[in-house]
């Protein structure tokens, strides 16, 4: 069995600086979508995860539209990414700025679809 060991007095980058760049990430996202993208193929968009690379020079962003069609609203934010990147350069101290992809959460229809499921199981 092979162990590795940091080195005393070094912190090993890793999962837990992609996780909390990437909630800080989220919270700028959320913000700048509000003030900064006016759209109207947007609908009401929800940040709902960042998953930032482990070297931070990408982001996969996870949203969640309501009242608007998903590749539309999808589309609207990939082309404010650019304007999006400039607020997180803006917020957040980082040696590189990510490259934004957004993609639609299902995460909520997959337990709405669920949840039916189940429910038709049930004896009545």
């Amino acid at each position: 069995m092979m162990c590795t060991l940091a080195r005393p007095g070094h912190q090993q980058k890793g999962y837990r600086r992609n996780v909390r760049v990437g909630e800080a990430i989220r919270e700028v996202l959320a913000q700048a979508v509000e003030r900064r993208v006016d759209d109207p193929h947007l609908g009401l968009v929800t940040i709902t995860h960042v998953d930032a690379a482990p070297d931070l020079r990408t982001a996969r962003v996870f949203v969640s539209v309501l009242g608007a069609e998903p590749d539309a609203a999808l589309a609207a934010l990939t082309e404010a990414a650019p304007v999006l990147q400039r607020e997180i350069a803006a917020h957040l101290r980082l040696m590189w700025t990510p490259r934004l992809t957004f993609l639609a959460d299902t995460a909520t229809e997959r337990a709405f679809r669920i949840d039916r499921l189940l429910g038709e199981d049930e004896p009545k």
